[in-house]
């Protein structure tokens, strides 16, 4: 039954044919409900991977991967919000967003993933805190927003089951980069959230996984129109990731950035990306007037220290203890994880910086044990980086551009590769933007 299924479908797809839709659902369920075999989804995704679908296809696919597990729903003012991003190096938004949106009157029930690849992982940065528990079930997650106005959760089975299994198929079978199975699989899990409005960072560069514009642009109109199909008002937002964002990259660093942003400090950079995506939801869900309005709404809440409260409200509601938690906020250092080495390496010449090479800090953070190779790799939350300086900025000769956090010692390999991640010239550099496009 399921090899005629796959043959029809594949089939359709083949002779440029829509396929038929009753197919397509039950072939959904049959992946959720582990029913299809494994050879007949690789034969699928390899079909879906060379020769595309449509944008009616592929937001019926998303539909059903979201149909396939619970969806959450909620009561009341059409204010349920979340972004999404497609990963970068020193992307720690939504440690800061969830709580800043909630402090705003949003809610926020945020599922958030590992890292992949180079780039980390939401999930894998609160875990950094003690006793935080990124594992809520939909009702948790319910109970949690009711009480604080947002959570942070992993993705778990019970949300979008059909996706778990294609996602683990698409990392074998080389069709991970199939811009429909992307759109499905990020968006059927954010559809199963019960949003009304929804932004996505899809970030393009040398660190990120759309390299051009071109592809990017590609990825956010795809996601758009699926979102929008559902139901979701969405903007997508293509931002540059060439450059790290903000001061603090790595795990337990991460939360140490977030907290001094979320203290109405900070990095400048990372603030200016959260207001941004915080008051493009704001204005999508009509509690701002306009973006702009919106902005300084995000900007008001982390200088006056309510998205900062909101923030310790989360951790206690997901596990951490009331007095770590307020440690947290108030001496991050003295509660997260350390690594045991601080190196800080000095700019070789007096100039600008032209550029920081993120792609090659992420590939020797996760070398050193920030990230993965293999799922069952054990994540080291303390190492990482302190940035002292970014593109456009003048440094002296010997003057520290990075402090480096590891626990073993570095290899001349290692040294080598961070220095040459540093470019200094004599002349200053156009100011960095890191807002390209905007997709609605």
């Amino acid at each position: 039954m399921s090899e005629d299924l796959i043959e029809r479908l594949c089939t359709s797809i083949e002779n440029s044919e829509s396929m038929i839709m009753s197919d397509l659902m039950a072939f959904i369920e049959g992946v959720a409900e582990r029913a299809i075999p494994v050879e007949g989804i690789e034969k699928w995704l390899r079909c879906v991977h060379s020769n595309g679908i449509s944008v009616d296809e592929t937001t019926a696919l998303t539909r059903g991967m979201m149909e396939s597990g619970a969806v959450l729903e909620w009561q009341g003012e059409a204010d349920v919000a979340d972004k999404h991003s497609t990963g970068g190096v020193g992307d720690k938004m939504s440690l800061i967003l969830a709580p800043a949106l909630a402090a705003c009157g949003l809610r926020v029930p945020m599922l958030a993933g590992r890292g992949l690849g180079h780039t980390g992982g939401t999930i894998d940065k609160l875990e950094a805190i003690p006793g935080f528990n990124c594992n809520l079930t939909p009702q948790e997650m319910q109970v949690a927003v009711a009480k604080i106005g947002c959570c942070i959760a992993a993705q778990n089975d019970a949300i979008a089951p059909a996706d778990g299994l294609l996602y683990a198929i698409r990392d074998v079978t080389d069709t991970v980069d199939s811009i429909p199975l992307i759109t499905a699989s990020i968006v059927s899990k954010k559809a199963a959230e019960g949003l009304n409005a929804l932004v996505l960072d899809v970030k393009c560069g040398s660190a990120a996984f759309m390299k051009t514009e071109q592809e990017a642009i590609a990825l956010a109109e795809s996601m758009v129109g699926a979102a929008k199909g559902l139901g979701i008002d969405t903007v997508a937002q293509i931002t540059d990731m060439n450059e790290p964002i903000g001061t603090h990259v790595g795990n337990a660093l991460e939360v140490l950035g977030s907290i001094h942003v979320l203290r109405g400090g900070g990095s400048v950079d990372t603030r200016d990306l959260v207001a941004l995506q915080g008051g493009q939801l704001l204005a999508l869900t009509g509690i701002s007037s306009s973006l702009e309005h919106g902005v300084r709404m995000i900007q008001d809440v982390l200088e006056n220290g309510e998205a900062l409260r909101c923030f310790i409200e989360m951790c206690v509601q997901q596990g951490t203890e009331r007095d770590v938690a307020e440690q947290l906020a108030l001496n991050p250092e003295h509660v997260l994880p350390k690594s045991e080495h601080v190196t800080v390496l000095l700019a070789p010449q007096t100039g600008y910086v032209q550029s920081i090479n993120a792609m090659a800090l992420a590939e020797v953070a996760r070398e050193l044990g920030a990230g993965r190779f293999v799922m069952s790799d054990q994540i080291n939350h303390g190492i990482g980086y302190v940035l002292e300086t970014s593109r456009n900025q003048h440094l002296k000769e010997n003057q520290p551009w990075i402090s480096v956090h590891h626990d073993h010692e570095l290899s001349s390999q290692h040294l080598s590769r961070l220095r040459s991640a540093l470019h200094i010239g004599d002349v200053q550099p156009e100011e960095f933007q890191r807002l390209i496009h905007i997709i609605t």
